[in-house]
């Protein structure tokens, strides 16, 4: 590149500053905010809400209890709730007790959720009514403690004779939650987030003015968006409104911004299309919408950004390693014809196009895209070695940062921003997930009568994408379907290994 070039690239790869946070940690935030506006509420389901000094008093008893169940800095707290007003409070408990809150799905196969707690080294599950019945919560309760709670957060039964007093917080570096992704091995990769990258991701301009007045809840825990949807409306003095359990509809949305104030929404990229395509009207009073995860509709984009005024539009792109969001791009009604860009850095984030040798690339050069700064994770729980080869050294910070590599390429646009090409690998994103195929390819390999197996992403049908996969039976064998997450009766490939115990 000419010196012009690698002055324009870098101006454009770095985010507006954030401001000094200092050694602000998620408990210590949330304190301010309940002092300043005790009365204001902070969660809604619209039949119930929580006020902030509620909300204060409820995960604060929480964490006494938590703390006298052992729970320290850093502490894994398994976290098995259905969608509701308990789910902020226990985060914000675990939180306050020092532990790292570690989503879990009840849809999981037990095999799954096992792998994820050994993993995540869980010392204590906190679940509501309907999963403490669970065959694997039962289980898991002869090893380790259970809080049962009820559905704003409040203690039913397991609580111990003895409270505890916290722990504090041993600074915003220490772990805030671990979260995990598809592991191209087999295996879930937990993501360990700090308080400063949550802190960082909240602290964008984009949530600002007002956006985050009422933000709705209505991602699935296990899913990073759960991040944007709790702690940016809670650390700015807003509402968290619970959608009701199931799949976002049109008509709920409609519901929740006019009968409950929702200013913003996350969507992935597949629900925005279906929603915009069929009742755009339904985006109308909303003041952000952000949607990614996926190739985005242009169609769909234009017609929410030029029939709902006064509604922001963000085309937003970020991996689990980097606290949700890395970027973002602002919708207008005249946006150019094919896929919108994904767009420049969030505030405190800086970007890199690099070659094979880690060398910036001009305008309009593929390259391979790392995201450094405020907001890349500490790095993958309990696997080093993953950790080196993802999070590496960041060449351009004279402070010694890192920078973490994307596997996706990319490119720079003539006005400075990134567009996204391909990945780099066999990683895909389906409906927003990403998913490692190597992972559904190992599970096949462990059934009986499988000699191969092969996964892919198809899309017979225009904007229906599936996901596939063959077999190669053994021997002229009828390969029998998988039952579960883990090995059947046949050999087991290398790939596979059994959970660790906790």
């Amino acid at each position: 590149m000419t010196r012009d070039e690698h002055a324009r690239v870098t101006h454009w790869g770095t985010g507006r500053g954030l401001p000094a946070s200092g050694d602000a940690t998620l408990p210590a935030l949330f304190a301010a905010q309940a002092h300043r506006t005790p009365d204001a509420v902070a969660v809604t389901d619209g039949g119930t809400t929580l006020t902030y000094a509620e909300l204060d008093r409820i995960s604060t008893d929480l964490s006494r209890a938590l703390a006298g169940l052992g729970v320290g800095p850093e502490t894994g707290i398994g976290v098995l709730l259905t969608r509701s007003p308990a789910v902020v409070s226990v985060s914000l408990g675990a939180v306050r007790a020092a532990g790292a809150y570690v989503p879990l799905d009840a849809r999981w196969p037990g095999e799954r959720l096992e792998q994820v707690a050994g993993v995540a080294d869980v010392r204590v599950l906190v679940v509501d009514e309907d999963a403490c019945t669970s065959q694997w919560v039962t289980e898991t309760a002869r090893r380790v403690p259970v809080v049962v709670v009820d559905r704003l957060g409040r203690i039913l039964r397991g609580a111990p004779e003895q409270q505890g007093s916290p722990a504090a917080v041993p600074g915003a570096g220490a772990l805030a939650y671990v979260m995990f992704t598809s592991g191209s091995t087999g295996l879930p990769k937990g993501v360990g987030v700090t308080h400063a990258d949550v802190v960082a991701l909240t602290a964008d301009s984009a949530w600002q003015g007002g956006a985050a007045d009422a933000v709705l809840m209505h991602s699935a825990y296990v899913f990073d968006a759960s991040t944007f949807e709790i702690w940016a409306p809670l650390l700015h003095g807003g509402r968290v409104v619970v959608a009701p359990d199931g799949v976002l509809e049109a008509g709920v949305l409609d519901d929740a911004v006019h009968e409950h104030g929702v200013s913003a929404v996350f969507l992935t990229t597949a629900l925005f299309n279906v929603i915009a395509e069929t009742d755009p009207g339904a985006f109308a009073g909303l003041r952000l919408v952000c949607a990614g995860g996926e190739l985005a509709s242009p169609d769909a984009m234009q017609r929410v950004a030029g029939t709902a005024p006064g509604v922001r539009v963000l085309h937003v792109y970020g991996p689990t390693e980097t606290t949700t969001f890395a970027t973002r791009y602002d919708v207008a009604a005249d946006l150019p014809s094919g896929p919108p860009p994904i767009g420049r850095a969030l505030d405190g984030m800086r970007l890199y196009v690099l070659d094979g040798s880690l060398g910036p690339v001009p305008p309009g050069v593929v390259g391979e895209l790392y995201l450094a700064g405020r907001g890349v994770a500490r790095g993958y729980t309990g696997l080093p070695g993953l950790t080196a080869a993802r999070f590496v050294a960041d060449p351009f910070d004279a402070a010694g940062g890192r920078m973490y590599r994307t596997g996706d390429l990319v490119r720079w646009t003539g006005d400075g921003q990134i567009a996204y090409v391909a990945r780099a690998d066999n990683q895909v994103k389906l409906r927003g997930y990403r998913i490692e195929l190597g992972e559904i390819e190992g599970v096949l390999a462990c059934c009986e009568g499988v000699a191969d197996s092969f996964a892919v992403v198809r899309e017979d049908t225009p904007g229906d994408r599936r996901l596939v996969a063959y077999v190669v039976p053994a021997n002229g064998a009828r390969p029998s379907p998988p039952t579960s997450h883990g090995p059947s009766a046949g050999p087991c490939p290398p790939t596979w290994c059994p959970p660790r115990s906790y």
